[in-house]
This record gives C-alpha cells, structure tokens and sequence, in this order.
C-alpha cells in the first residue's frame, strides 16, 4: 500500500532553480503514483537529458535516462519485455520536439502504452537558454539573436494526426489539476502525451506563471466531445490570448502489446530461452 507521497522521496534535494516548474511536475508525478497506488517498484519512468532529466534522482522508482532524445524507444521497448510494468517517460520539448520527434510519431501510432509527460518551456533550459522546438518565431534567445526565424512545433495536433489516443495539456503551477490530467493519461491504455506549459524562470522570461495564468482557459469536458478529432486539432490550434489545458482527444484503440500474440500468456520477461543450435543455419553463410 503507498501511503504518501514520501514513498517516492529519495534523500537527494533537488537542484532545480528556485521557482522552477520542474516542482509543480514532480509534485504531480508523485501524487499520481500515490493515487494509482503504484509502489516504486511497479513503475519504471525514463528519463529525457535536460532539466527535468534531474528527476532520476529526486524520484524513487525505478529510474533509467536515456541519450537526448531517445527516452521513447527506450520506453517502448521496456514496455514490450514487461507488459505489466507502468512506464512513464518525463523529457523536454527539445528531447521530445526536437531531436526525438521521429519517435513521438512511431509511438503514437503504434499506440504504444506508454504516458509521455513532457515538461514544454520553450526554451533548452540545461544548456542556458536556446531556442528550442516550441520556441516562438521572433524571440530573441542566445541561438536566435536577430529572433527565431521558425515557427514552433505544436506538439499537440502533431500527436492527434500521428495517432496517439490520448492528449492532454496540463499547467505546472496548478498542481492538483496535473496531477488529475496524469492519472487520467496513466489509466489510458494506449498512448498518452501530457504536455505541460513549464515555466523556466531563469532563462525564458516571456512565458512565466502570470503570463500564463493571463491566458490559460481550462478546457470544459461538458461542452467538448474529446472523441471528435476535428474539434480537437481545432481547440489545439489556439495559442495567444487564450491557451486551452485539459484533455483534448481520447479514444479507444488496441495498444501495440495487446495485439502482440506472443504477450497474450506471459511477459517476454517471464518466457524461458531455450538454447538452439545455430550450426546448421551457419553453415549455410559459408
């Protein structure tokens, strides 16, 4: 039984700056865990470099950090060996935008059953403040002097289209409400992303916590049909004056390990490997 969210404390402190939305996302993660009663060693989270990929040490549960950009693969893969584990996977908008946005696209449409929580403050905050993937066209930033000459990548009609059954966009500084949008996107079979508006107060100063508050309209689930596609990519594509968080699609499709048959009786990591003799095929190469 998890009691409390000291469960997944471990008694390293984290070095997040002070005011950080990395607090507000880890606080979330934690208090999902406790809520989906999911002891630390029933979840595997893999992280991302960046940031947030600091969590490795600040969360008790089984822990692996992945190259940049690649924590997806490595997800799905732990997914396939052991289809019981609850797998999460925490990274950037540069990790998941950027340089892994081929792997976003393969696990959505393979529906793989993994929840992706992506931690998006347009900005690659480790390295002191470059422009990042969601980063808007014209911010001036230590890469983008004269402004961003590309405009940002929406992570969220981009996940629609490539078949993810699951999205949503959540607030780092409204704890409670992440929180929910987790646990919603973890009891999701199939592919989830959550991404989450992360204030980086140090070295992205546009987008900070009055800023969004300003604009952030919550998403009301009795007036949008989340099983409507359209009206999602639609309510995605708003950005400026109003930023919609909640869930914005979610629909029912075999995930890619419930359609695996060799998984329909047992975890690949229960199966017995049974030695072969490979002389005769060898032979055959010489």
């Amino acid at each position: 039984m998890v009691k409390n969210i000291a469960n997944f404390d471990t008694n390293i402190k984290p070095t997040w700056c002070p005011g950080c939305g990395n607090f507000g996302i880890w606080a979330a993660i934690k208090n999902t865990l406790v809520t989906a009663n999911w002891p630390p060693d029933s979840v595997l989270v893999v992280y991302g470099i960046g940031c947030h990929g600091h969590m490795v040490n600040f969360l008790k549960t089984y822990g692996f950090q992945a190259l940049h950009g690649r924590p997806i693969p490595v997800a799905m893969g732990a997914k396939i060996a052991n289809q019981k584990l609850n797998v999460l996977v925490v990274a950037g908008d540069g990790d998941t935008y950027g340089e892994g946005i081929n792997h976003l696209i393969s696990a959505a449409r393979g529906n793989h059953d993994i929840t992706l929580i992506v931690h998006n403050n347009e900005t690659y905050g480790l390295t002191t403040g470059q422009a990042s993937p969601t980063t808007e066209k014209g911010t001036k930033t230590k890469s983008t002097p004269l402004g961003q000459l590309e405009v940002p990548v929406n992570p969220l009609t981009l996940a629609i289209v490539s078949g993810a059954t699951f999205i949503a966009r959540g607030f780092a500084g409204d704890i409670d409400e992440l929180a929910d949008l987790i646990k919603k996107g973890v009891d999701h079979r199939g592919f989830s992303l959550i991404d989450v508006l992360q204030p980086c107060v140090t070295f992205e100063k546009i987008h900070d916590y009055q800023w969004l508050r300003e604009r952030i309209v919550k998403i009301n689930p009795k007036k949008h049909d989340v099983a409507n596609k359209i009206k999602a990519l639609e309510l995605a594509s708003l950005w400026g004056k109003k930023i919609p968080v909640g869930i914005f699609f979610e629909e029912a499709r075999p995930s890619l390990t419930d359609q695996l048959p060799q998984l329909k009786n047992q975890t690949l990591l229960e199966k017995k490997v049974e030695k072969a003799n490979l002389e005769k095929i060898m032979k055959g190469f010489c």
